[in-house]
């Protein structure tokens, strides 16, 4: 194996990549990490530079020839820095660091977006990666995350993400007023996901409102959309629970609505037809 080119804790790339694990230093840098190769292998396009331990650069080199391949160089380093440098209990030993790539909230709105998730008062950055990966695999267009909800390159809301980051366009920093105008002018309909809804869900795939283009909007974990926030929508739509739970969790929610619209559009009648 090759002899590790960074070993100092004290290195300046060392510690400037350790310090993108504060979101001050990743808005000031514009730069943020991915961990482990699966994420690293998403991020090829988007990388500045790589870090990995030499074993990990011998069982992963096909991920560190893309990158190569890509233009970002690849630095190996021993495992005490590159512990330093991740944000995991369990490093996995590859680590890239890559340019931010959210996407301002007038080209999607350009885009004429058939399906939204809006992430308003998000805190947690499990969820917020998480429901990421949700709209992704419906197949939504896009991603909002209103000023108000935790930043999408937050280490953890990037692990979540699973590399749908990489995979539709995130816009970030929109208040909600404008998220919700801004959509509604592109000729989309809002709709505020809430367990007080006025509306079911089932009705409303009844009825076939689901089918044209819908923008979900989801809040806070713990106290749902404030109604200043439920009145800005089109509707509000609960999720109809069956059984016997309370409620269903952010990310399960997001999934139920974003799935019900992505069926309804495709269906005959829908707007992905």
């Amino acid at each position: 194996m090759a002899t590790p080119e960074l070993t100092s804790l004290r290195s300046t790339r060392v510690t400037a990549a350790h310090r993108l694990a504060k979101r001050s230093f990743r808005g000031k840098e514009r730069r943020f990490l991915v961990e482990g190769p699966q994420a690293v292998r998403e991020a090829v396009p988007h990388l500045i530079e790589v870090y990995a331990t030499a074993e990990a650069a011998e069982r992963h080199a096909d991920i560190v020839a893309a990158a190569r391949a890509a233009g970002a160089p690849v630095l190996t380093a021993t495992p005490e820095v590159m512990a330093e440098i991740s944000d995991t209990v369990t490093p996995q030993g590859l680590v890239g660091v890559c340019h931010f790539l959210d996407s301002p909230f007038e080209e999607i709105l350009r885009a004429r977006p058939k399906l939204v998730a809006v992430l308003a008062h998000v805190r947690d950055p499990g969820n917020a990666g998480t429901v990421l990966r949700c709209a992704d695999a419906a197949g939504a267009d896009a991603v909002v995350l209103t000023d108000a909800s935790v930043d999408p390159y937050n280490p953890k809301a990037v692990r979540a993400s699973a590399g749908s980051l990489f995979h539709l366009p995130v816009a970030m920093g929109v208040p909600v007023e404008k998220a919700v105008a801004g959509l509604r002018a592109a000729g989309v309909r809002v709709v505020a996901a809430d367990g007080a809804g006025t509306r079911d869900l089932d009705a409303e795939l009844d009825e076939g409102t689901m089918s044209g283009p819908t923008a979900w909007v989801f809040g806070n974990e713990a106290w749902g959309l404030p109604e200043e926030t439920r009145a800005l929508a089109d509707e509000v739509v609960r999720v109809p629970i069956h059984g016997r739970a309370e409620s269903l969790n952010l990310a399960t929610a997001a999934a139920v609505c974003l799935y019900a619209s992505a069926r309804a559009q495709r269906a005959p009648g829908g707007c992905r037809l």
